[in-house]
């Protein structure tokens, strides 16, 4: 079964839902990606990327408890789905088979 594709960023995200395991949301995942990537992410990029994910049935979501630090505004949490994690495992093969073409190249 072909699953629909991800894009780069759609992967990394995914790829961040996954590694978070039922604690991401989105600036957890904002956080890490700029930790991993060096530069600065806007958060509607993050929450675009989730939604489209949602939609394509990659991710579930579920809201947190009430908090006072947060002005009684609830986090969403993420979490991957198996089809979620079929599109990782997909992408995975797909872009480890690419890579094996590579032949040994030399630079001088």
């Amino acid at each position: 079964m072909k699953l629909p594709s991800l894009g780069e960023f759609e992967e990394l995200v995914l790829l961040t839902v996954a590694a978070q395991h039922d604690e991401a949301y989105g600036v957890s995942i904002k956080e890490s990606l700029e930790a991993k990537l060096d530069k600065k992410i806007n958060i509607s990029a993050i929450h675009v990327v989730l939604k489209r994910m949602y939609e394509k049935g990659f991710v579930e979501s579920r809201f947190g408890g009430i908090t006072g630090e947060r002005g009684g505004r609830r986090k969403k949490f993420y979490v991957i789905t198996m089809k979620g994690k079929q599109a990782l495992d997909q992408q995975y093969e797909i872009r480890t088979s690419i890579y094996q073409q590579i032949p040994q190249i030399r630079f001088s």
